[in-house]
């Protein structure tokens, strides 16, 4: 049987969910791994739609984080609120700003953020079932959040030293990582890579997220 592997999004975009290259890239890994995606999102109202043109807020737009999310993956989407650990073998959360502003506020109040409940019932079921976990580019702020105080994992952002910093401020360890690389915690099962954090293309953002979805299947049990 096929694993499973969650994938929790955060809309559709950089600025403002989902980082769509690198959700891409990890949902094409998981596949030619041999496994199945099972992507999830939670029904809220987005943080706040950016326009990717601009770059500008639009005024006056409201989104929301399960519908955007289910563009890029062409509606099979389920709410968070619906899930449990129980439903995949593994979780991995791509990056992008939705994860720093819909999943959790990071952007806006750093290590004093808050994350979104069901994601975070989530992420500790996984770690209270031994199953792994993943995270990309910004999204391993989120972990340290929820996590930090539970089990000190090690996770890296890339090389940012503020970030970095906000990161162990919340209980976890910072590693730095070259793009191409990742980071492993075997002992916590959490796989973690910069992608756009510091990546100049969309190969370079690749390489590390490819690495990241092998080693994160290579925990499951």
């Amino acid at each position: 049987m096929a694993k499973k592997i969650g994938v929790i999004l955060s809309g559709c975009g950089v600025y403002d969910g989902s980082e769509i290259h690198e959700t891409v890239i990890t949902l094409l890994a998981i596949d030619r791994a041999g496994a199945e995606a099972v992507c999830m999102a939670p029904n809220i109202e987005q943080m706040h739609v950016i326009n990717h043109l601009s770059g500008e807020p639009a005024a006056g737009e409201t989104r929301y984080v399960l519908v955007e999310s289910a563009r890029i993956v062409r509606g099979n989407i389920e709410d968070t609120a619906t899930v449990t650990a129980d439903d995949f073998d593994a979780l991995i959360l791509p990056g992008g700003f939705g994860a720093a502003k819909n999943l959790c506020d990071f952007a806006v109040n750093g290590p004093d953020c808050n994350v979104n409940p069901d994601v975070a019932r989530l992420v500790k079921e996984t770690v209270a079932a031994k199953k792994p976990l993943a995270a990309i580019c910004i999204a391993p702020a989120l972990l340290a959040k929820v996590l930090g105080p539970i089990n000190s994992p090690a996770l890296t952002i890339g090389t940012d030293e503020g970030t970095a910093g906000a990161l162990n401020k919340m209980g976890a360890r910072h590693v730095d990582c070259p793009v191409k690389e990742a980071v492993v915690d075997k002992e916590n099962k959490i796989v973690s890579s910069p992608a756009y954090m510091l990546a100049g293309s969309i190969s370079e953002a690749a390489a590390g997220i490819e690495k990241t979805v092998q080693e994160l299947l290579n925990m499951v049990e």
